[in-house]
């Protein structure tokens, strides 16, 4: 029972220095990583500037690391930008853990599109937004060459999950927590 006990504590260390950020990016390599994350998902994915465009906010989340071994931590920063500028106007963090069989580390990069006002605003007045609590994010899943049909997306806030090979897997955001932060 003790050695069992003293696994599950040091996978749990293991998982809080490998999701953790020894330090905050700073705003420029945040920004850079955001364009490029971008560029991948409107070349892979038809409909993508479409659906961008009709958008009041994205908030864009180039690398964000999940590693686990029983418990699970995840971490990554991104930006949000509105109405299709090109600045970004707030930083943030999104943070999850997760306990249950898992092994590994992976990393992804998620987009969350805000397509009303309402929604937007909700977000941005929120200190800690949590997904599942705070509002639902509609995720939507395409595969590598697929289109978006932007007529049928109806819902105020989506999120597009991409792997490092562009493509979209099908999982969750239940749970994420998103944070403003100010990086260096």
């Amino acid at each position: 029972m003790f050695r069992n006990l003293l696994c599950a504590c040091l996978a749990f260390a293991a998982v809080l220095a490998v999701s953790a950020p020894t330090r905050a990016a700073s705003a420029y390599d945040i920004d850079v990583g955001v364009d490029a994350t971008l560029d991948r998902f409107f070349a892979n994915v038809r409909g993508a500037r479409e659906l961008a465009n009709k958008s009041v906010g994205i908030l864009v989340f180039p690398s964000v690391v999940k590693a686990g071994f029983g418990f699970g931590g995840e971490y990554g920063e991104g930006a949000l930008r509105i109405s299709g500028q090109q600045r970004s106007v707030d930083y943030y963090n999104t943070v999850s853990a997760s306990v249950g069989f898992q092994l590994g580390i992976q990393e992804r990069s998620v987009i969350i599109m805000f397509m009303t006002h309402s929604a937007l605003e909700q977000f941005r007045r929120t200190a800690g937004w949590k997904i599942g609590a705070d509002a639902s994010v509609a995720v939507i899943t395409v595969g590598i060459g697929g289109s978006i049909d932007t007529n049928k997306i109806t819902s105020p806030v989506v999120g597009f999950i991409l792997d490092p090979k562009g493509l979209m897997y099908n999982l969750t955001l239940e749970g994420t927590k998103i944070s403003r932060i100010n990086p260096r």
